[in-house]
């Protein structure tokens, strides 16, 4: 037997790793299957490439519970460790064995999917442990070692008479601890941790059918049949699928395939995914993942954290921004790449020049997949499209590179339901929709139910309204007028019809400059001038008497800075204003001028406005109260 002190440069190395490496101690079984995963596969690159002529075999790693003990074991079937190995690897903390392994073979190995990198991992076992024993047995001809820490820096370390090859971690779980004795709890931190592991990981056995007995049917005397229940048998309970979808070549899967694994990822959830995007990426940096376009709701805050980081097919967090860009974090999948940085503890991103690489090169993936989903099935991609154009519009804003490419597939429907591109759209409505100063006007709507008059009215000379309905599109219309030349969007209640496009005709109004200051004074009265700006303008005779609208460039200002963007300082708390826009040319409103009682006079433009504001949805509680019981007095 051996003593010595673990060659550490403090003495308390054991409380610093357990307050402040790790912030969350159900770490330690990631961090301990992590190092089983990488003994095993290190045996399996040295078989491979002819350094040892053991057998690889069929290797698992097995996590077994004694809680009348209270020690949990992991055990491995790797390449396992020697005496001086383990003076080496275990009692110099920080040095990293597979770091090591990896720059001695790294001329040797293309891609080794080893995991361990700052040789901290298995101290983290102290987080939960009185005290740790490992016992090991090399693949090399050598006697097994044991070792023992009770968390303090003295170890004993003497042979054992482990037969087989490997590693077993026992450890002693402390008092405060003890949660990580019971089965669901270890169950549950497999399946966070290690579900995706490249090595099989057994935690217990469990009964299925026993696929090779076929149960017999007897029929007794009055005929009725019995068949014999099925047969059981025991097998191991692998709780990881040791090679998910994203390992493999986009080639070797279906769609089926593709939805399946995202059922494994996410059980609980019932809606099929619209389609993936599947990466796969070995230059400048290594990437594999699938990401899954879910349906969108317009809640773009809960539709985050879906994506799941991995490092060598161990899960890191579901926190990925900043290797994601913003804009496809409402997303679902996985990302893996042993090239992504990561603090110390293994629990957060770095910075790092090839995060913003690797978010890049996502970037681009995704909208070459939306190019290609628009050219091979645009019918589909339309069908598609009001469940994924919060994530397209998002992209569009926030990430330039995206914006480009976006011309390629982003979709303008209209109120009707037809979709155009920007240049189908162009063509389609050059010619009737350029004003006097030769600006293309785009009419769109936001609701179709509440802005129907003014559709309709705008259908009526021919002018196509699109329906651009998202919580951002103040902020997208915004970026689509400063990026293309001589545009403007406008929607189809911001003025009177005649004025959403001014064309160099003008209607002639039937008042003389007289009755309009009169017909000004009267409506002064009654108007609130708080809410209304009264606007006296000259329109077809049949056109409604009052109008609401409410000015696009305010308007649109409000909704940008009450969505957090830049709009005009202050501008989100600012009471509505509207435009009462009176047609100086109905009928009615010459009735309303030239009515001699004022209480008659009073009434017709209350009943006016308040018509104007029903259509606008503006009429509630006691107005709306009143303007009812107003109703009824007329028509008696």
């Amino acid at each position: 037997m051996s003593k010595g002190k673990i060659n550490v440069s403090v003495d308390n190395i054991f409380p610093l790793i357990k307050k402040f490496l790790y912030s969350d101690h159900e770490i330690f079984l990631r961090e301990l299957v992590s190092n089983a995963t990488d003994a095993t596969l290190k045996l399996k690159h040295l078989t491979n490439i002819g350094e040892t002529t053991v057998k690889y075999g069929s290797p698992k790693i097995e996590i077994k519970i004694d809680k009348e003990g209270k020690k949990l074991h992991i055990i491995d079937e790797g390449l396992g460790m020697t005496s001086e190995e383990v003076q080496k690897y275990i009692n110099e903390v920080a040095f990293s064995g597979a770091e090591e392994f990896l720059d001695k073979y790294k001329d040797k190995l293309d891609d080794s999917g080893i995991i361990g990198h700052f040789g901290l991992g298995f101290y983290s076992a102290f987080m939960v442990a009185e005290k740790v024993e490992i016992i090991t047995k090399s693949f090399k001809d050598e006697p097994a070692a044991h070792w023992t820490c009770d968390g303090s820096p003295e170890y004993t370390l003497e042979a054992s008479d482990k037969k087989e090859r490997g590693s077993e971690i026992i450890l002693h779980i402390a008092e405060d601890s003890i949660e990580f004795l019971e089965e669901p709890r270890i169950t549950s931190l497999l399946n966070k941790y290690n579900k995706f592991m490249p090595i099989p990981i057994k935690f217990g056995t469990k009964e299925i059918d026993d696929e090779t007995h076929e149960p017999k049917t007897t029929t007794d005397k009055d005929g009725k049949e019995t068949t014999e229940p099925k047969q059981k048998v025991t097998v191991d309970n692998i709780i990881n699928n040791p090679t998910p979808a994203w390992t493999k070549q986009p080639a070797e899967l279906k769609d089926e395939d593709y939805k399946g694994f995202y059922r494994e990822l996410y059980p609980a959830q019932f809606e099929e995914p619209l389609f993936n995007i599947h990466l796969n990426v070995d230059y400048p940096f290594n990437l594999t993942g699938i990401l899954y376009f879910p349906k969108m709701g317009e809640d773009m805050n809960m539709q985050k954290d879906k994506i799941q980081l991995y490092q060598n097919q161990v899960f890191v967090t579901d926190n990925v921004e900043g290797i994601v860009p913003e804009f496809l974090t409402m997303l679902r999948g996985v990302i893996d790449s042993p090239d992504i940085p990561l603090n110390v503890s293994r629990s957060y991103l770095q910075a790092d020049g090839a995060v913003k690489k690797i978010a890049s090169y996502i970037t681009k993936k995704v909208a070459d997949k939306m190019k290609s989903l628009f050219n091979s099935n645009r019918e589909d991609f339309e069908a598609k499209w009001n469940d994924i154009k919060i994530v397209i519009e998002y992209g569009m804003l926030s990430e330039d590179k995206f914006f480009e490419k976006s011309e390629a597939f982003v979709l303008y429907p209209t109120v009707d339901g037809t979709y155009y591109t920007y240049d189908e759209l162009y063509n389609k409505i050059k010619a009737n929709q350029t004003d006097k100063d030769d600006k293309l006007v785009i009419l769109y709507a936001s609701d179709k139910d509440a802005q129907h008059s003014y559709i309709e009215t705008a259908k009526t000379k021919g002018y196509e309204v699109l329906l651009l309905d998202s919580p951002i599109v103040s902020h997208l219309i915004q970026k689509l007028e400063s990026t293309k030349e001589n545009i403007s969007f406008v929607r189809v209640d911001s003025d009177h019809v005649d004025n959403l496009i001014k064309k160099e005709e003008t209607t002639v109004s039937k008042l003389s400059e007289d009755d309009k200051t009169a017909l000004e004074s009267v409506l002064k009265e009654v108007v609130p001038s708080e809410k209304f700006m009264v606007q006296l303008e000259a329109m077809d005779s049949n056109s409604a008497p009052f109008m609401i609208t409410q000015p696009e460039f305010m308007r649109r200002m409000k909704e940008m800075q009450q969505t957090g963007g830049s709009g005009m300082f202050g501008m989100g708390n600012m009471p509505e204003m509207y435009n009462l826009v009176v047609n100086t040319n109905s009928e009615l409103v010459s009735e309303i001028l030239n009515t001699k009682t004022k209480k008659k006079q009073q009434r017709l433009i209350n009943q006016s406005l308040d018509l104007a504001q029903l259509s606008q949805g503006l009429l509630k509680g006691e107005a709306l109260t009143n303007f009812i019981n107003r109703s009824y007095e007329m028509i008696k």
